[in-house]
């Protein structure tokens, strides 16, 4: 038995204008035993829920039991003299979308970098902004390690420019790439605020906002207080890198922001020498995560050599080889997600 044969089979009941693949929270297979948490509708729809999911699984093979539990989903309460958040728009920013994984060294950066430039190949204007302020890769993705930005006439920060993309990373204002950035929450998302609202962007299509891992306070107040088009979820397919995605999955729709998709980085290696693609790290699991939360798959990224080479060199993969299987990926992926940009 696999999740995708048990979404298959809830996706064909409708329960008060929703499919029953769309109200789950979580699915277990315990033994034979299959446990499925729904999020409930409305109160005293439990036995009728029941019965339909029964019915919808009488053909699953490997389940011998159904076992279903309902989680209520009760409307947040404003807290007493807290205050509300407005989320702001940045000034000339059509498209602000972030890329999270909630997990570190899964590609998050490089596959920003690249999901840029494949969106500046179809002729939109692009900024990429480094939001991981402790730990900042763009410089050394896109070749500008060392450079300094400055500011214009109204004190605001003037982007650096490199292959047509407009960049910005705290990266550009620390003395060396040695220096470590020590600072607290408060005084982390102050210069973020700043990286967004107080730069000179100028008039662009899209913002992809290269988040830190995690689901921490940087996160969660950039989600609260910046108006994003969307996110998207960067993973690969190892059990350990989905447990953490799926954390920053749930944290984006907790704060309403629409994930428009998974990217699967390092999907697979493909051999040189015979064409053979060789699954070192799993097939399939990504697939079943996607299909479990309802969520589409963007694309898959091979495992590379060149893209760790060009992104050493600060020539990514989407601009120095943009006829190999790995930019076309990218750019595969960019176009999907001008097209559900564009769409919403």
């Amino acid at each position: 038995m696999a999740v995708k044969d048990v979404m298959e089979a809830l996706r064909d009941v409708i329960v008060d204008n929703s499919r029953l693949s769309e109200l789950v929270k979580d699915i277990k297979l315990i033994g034979r035993t299959l446990e499925i948490l729904y999020k409930l509708p409305k109160k005293g729809m439990e036995e009728y829920l029941v019965d339909r999911t029964r019915e919808a699984l009488e053909r699953v093979p490997d389940v011998e039991d159904v076992r279903v539990r309902f989680v209520e989903e009760v409307p947040a309460q404003p807290v007493m003299g807290a205050p509300a958040f407005t989320r702001r728009r940045v000034a000339g920013i059509k498209h602000l979308i972030a890329v999270g994984s909630g997990k570190g060294g899964v590609g998050k950066s490089t596959v920003s970098a690249n999901l840029a430039l494949a969106l500046s190949k179809l002729g939109y204007r692009v900024g990429l902004l480094d939001a991981d302020i402790y730990g900042p890769s763009i410089p050394t993705l896109m070749g500008v390690k060392g450079e300094r930005v400055h500011v214009d006439q109204n004190n605001r920060i003037i982007p650096l420019e490199r292959h047509g993309i407009s960049l910005l990373s705290i990266g550009f204002l620390l003395p060396s790439e040695d220096t470590p950035v020590i600072w607290r929450g408060p005084m982390l998302m102050k210069a973020l605020t700043q990286f967004l609202f107080d730069v000179n962007w100028g008039e662009l299509d899209y913002l992809v906002l290269d988040l830190p891992p995690g689901t921490g306070d940087v996160q969660l107040t950039l989600a609260q207080n910046v108006h994003m088009s969307g996110a998207v979820v960067v993973t690969t397919p190892q059990d350990v890198a989905l447990a953490d995605v799926k954390k920053a999955v749930a944290m984006f729709k907790e704060v309403q922001i629409p994930v428009l998709g998974v990217i699967e980085n390092m999907a697979y290696f493909l051999c040189p020498d015979s064409g053979k693609k060789y699954y070192i790290f799993g097939k399939g699991r990504v697939a079943e995560f996607a299909t479990a939360y309802g969520l589409k798959i963007l694309g898959s990224i091979p495992l590379d050599p060149e893209v760790s080479e060009t992104s050493d060199l600060g020539n990514p993969v989407v601009a120095s080889h943009p006829n190999s299987d790995t930019a076309r990926a990218f750019i595969s992926i960019a176009k999907l997600i001008s097209d559900l940009t564009e769409r919403r």
